[in-house]
């Protein structure tokens, strides 16, 4: 798959309004045939656009693929940001990160599953959007270990670098899109009890 992802820049009020209108449409024709299964020619006939109109707003269905999987993460990240918000510790920071996110993981899952293999997709391919979302989650929780090390919860001993990428393994199996579908079972229990059990890791 190309990872060719540039796109045309908006060229006033109207391109923007067009290349929304697309976006908008190929979430609801993704959403119900699915991503991999459907070509820019079937998404164009389902909008009422010729493939080389769409062509002038997106480079690839990639790109619109991008649009819709960074707009899916950026409501996980805010969902995220909110159950965190007004934690107490930094403790319950992680309790509340890891259930949020196996939370809005499964939810997407379960009443999305279309768009849910779009992030599985782009997990896969390391699509720019996937990427950033990654980096995102690797800086929370090395920003969550420090604050309980400022704050005397956390041990220090460990290299920063080290521990959050220890916890971020333990977590990825229940918040990777790749991995999660294979572990929804698990994914509420998991939850808890790794949470547990990464807390006592890190406590001094």
């Amino acid at each position: 798959m190309t990872k060719n992802i540039n796109v045309h820049p908006p060229r006033g009020p109207s391109d923007h309004s067009v290349r929304d209108q697309i976006v908008d449409a190929a979430t609801e024709h993704f959403g119900h045939f699915g991503y991999e299964k459907t070509t820019v020619s079937e998404l164009a006939k389902s909008i009422g656009f010729s493939k080389s109109y769409i062509y002038k707003f997106f480079d690839s269905k990639q790109a619109i693929g991008e649009v819709i999987c960074a707009n899916r993460l950026a409501m996980i990240m805010e969902i995220v940001n909110s159950a965190i918000a007004d934690a107490p510790s930094a403790s319950e920071k992680l309790r509340r990160l890891f259930r949020a996110l196996t939370e809005a993981g499964s939810d997407l899952f379960f009443h999305d599953r279309k768009l849910y293999d779009i992030a599985a997709v782009a997990a896969r391919d390391k699509w720019p959007s996937a990427e950033a979302y990654e980096k995102r989650l690797r800086l929370l929780v090395e920003h969550i270990i420090v604050e309980g090390r400022q704050a005397g919860e956390f041990e220090r001993k460990t290299p920063l670098d080290e521990a959050a990428h220890a916890l971020y393994l333990v977590m990825r199996p229940y918040i990777s899109p790749i991995q999660l579908q294979h572990n929804l079972d698990t994914a509420p229990a998991a939850a808890t009890l790794l949470s547990s059990l990464i807390l006592r890791s890190l406590s001094p």
